[in-house]
C-alpha cells in the first residue's frame, strides 16, 4: 500500500539521518570536542547549584520542552524558556549560574539572537544546537553541535521532520551522557519517578509484595503427601515451604525446600507410592532464595532469567530462616 510505503520511507529517511550525524561527529574532532566542552559546562553549572535552561521557538521550542523534561527526570535540573517570554521579563529565570542550551535548525532565529547580549552580559555559556555551524546563533555561542540534515521528511521539505528528530536525539544523549558524567544510577531515578511503573520498579522491595505469615503454607519434612497436598490447596500459592524443626506461622524455622504444585504433579507418575512418599522425598532443597529488602525488580530477574522459570521463590533471612513466599504472578500486577 502506498500509505505503508510513505511510513516505512520516513522511518528510513530519519533513522538515516541519526547514523549519519553520529558519523559525521566520529570523522570531525572539532564535533568532538565540542560536545566535551558542552557536557563540561553543563557539568559545572549544575555541580555550582545552577541549571541548564534550554530554548528555543516553534517546533524547536516543543523539542525543547521534551528535552528539559528528560534532563529533570535524568537528576539534572533544567526549565524552558520561551523566547519570545525572555525578550519581556522571564529572563529573571537565569542565573549567572546556569547555562543556555538552544535550539535553532537554522541558526538564525531572531528572538534567539536578540537574547544572546543577554546571556553574554551575564557570563552565561550557550550550547547551540543547530543545522548551521555558520548560523548567528552558532558563531555565538561557546558550542556548536551539529544537527544538520540533508532534507526533512515531509515530501515538500518544509515541515520541520527529520530536523526535530535528530534534535530530540541531541537531547536525549546529552541527557544520558549527564548521568553517567554525575553518577546518576538507579536509586536516584527511583526518587525522580516515585509514580507509575517506573517508580515502583526502581523502589518496590520484595517484603512489600511477598505473601507472609499463615497466608504461607509450611510443614516438616516428614510430612505426608495427603498434608502436602491439603496444604498446598488451602494455600492457594502453589507452593509450600518446607521448614526445619517446629513449624511457626510467622517464619523463623530453617527453610530446607520447597514443594510446588509442580513437583506435585511430577510426584504424581508414582501413582500408588505417591501417598506414601514423605516430604522431603518430593521436595526441592536448598532452593533458589531471595531476601525481603531486596529490589522486587531483582526478583522479577532471579525468576525470569534461567533455563527453566521459577513461579514461586522463598524468601529467607541472613540465617537462612523462611519469611515468606513471592510469585511471579505478583510481580507482574505489582509493576
Amino acid at each position: 500500500m502506498q500509505a505503508i510505503s510513505e511510513v516505512l520511507r520516513v522511518l528510513r529517511l530519519e533513522g538515516e539521518a541519526l547514523l549519519e550525524c553520529a558519523s559525521r561527529v566520529e570523522r570531525t574532532p572539532a564535533q568532538g570536542a565540542a560536545i566535551d566542552r558542552a557536557l563540561a559546562k553543563m557539568v559545572a553549572s549544575l555541580e555550582a547549584g545552577g541549571k541548564i535552561v534550554v530554548t528555543g521557538l516553534g517546533k524547536s521550542g516543543k523539542v525543547g520542552q521534551k528535552i528539559a523534561a528528560t534532563l529533570c527526570s535524568t537528576g539534572s535540573l533544567a526549565v524552558f524558556l520561551h523566547p519570545t517570554e525572555g525578550l519581556h521579563g522571564d529572563l529573571g529565570v537565569l542565573t549567572s549560574k546556569d547555562v543556555v542550551l538552544a535550539l535553532s535548525q537554522t541558526g538564525n532565529t531572531e528572538e534567539l539572537v536578540r537574547l544572546m547580549p543577554s546571556f553574554k552580559a551575564m557570563r552565561v555559556p550557550v550550547v547551540c544546537i543547530s543545522g548551521n555551524g555558520e548560523s548567528r546563533l552558532a558563531q555565538m555561542s561557546e558550542c556548536w553541535l551539529d544537527s544538520a540534515v540533508q532534507q526533512e521528511a515531509c515530501p515538500h521539505n518544509l515541515a520541520p521532520t527529520t530536523s526535530t528528530t535528530l534534535a530530540l536525539a541531541w537531547g536525549d544523549a546529552l541527557a544520558v551522557a549527564l548521568m553517567k558524567l554525575r553518577g546518576f544510577d538507579a536509586q536516584s531515578f527511583a526518587q525522580n519517578h516515585p509514580g507509575g511503573s517506573i517508580g515502583r520498579k526502581l523502589s518496590l522491595r520484595v517484603g512489600d509484595v511477598m505473601h507472609s505469615g499463615a497466608k504461607v503454607a509450611t510443614l516438616p519434612p516428614t510430612a505426608t503427601m495427603d498434608e502436602v497436598v491439603l496444604a498446598s490447596t488451602r494455600g492457594k500459592l502453589g507452593a509450600v515451604l518446607i521448614v526445619d524443626g517446629a513449624v511457626r506461622a510467622g517464619g523463623g524455622s530453617k527453610l530446607l525446600g520447597i514443594i510446588t504444585d509442580g513437583d506435585l504433579r511430577r510426584a504424581l507418575s508414582h501413582r500408588e507410592k505417591f501417598f506414601a512418599m514423605r516430604a522431603s522425598e518430593v521436595m526441592t532443597a536448598s532452593p533458589v532464595t531471595i531476601g525481603s529488602e531486596a529490589m522486587a525488580a531483582e526478583a522479577l530477574t532471579l525468576m525470569e532469567d534461567r533455563k527453566s522459570q521459577i513461579s514461586v521463590l522463598p524468601v529467607v533471612d541472613q540465617a537462612g530462616n523462611w519469611q515468606g513466599l513471592i510469585r511471579l504472578h505478583d510481580l507482574f500486577t505489582s509493576f
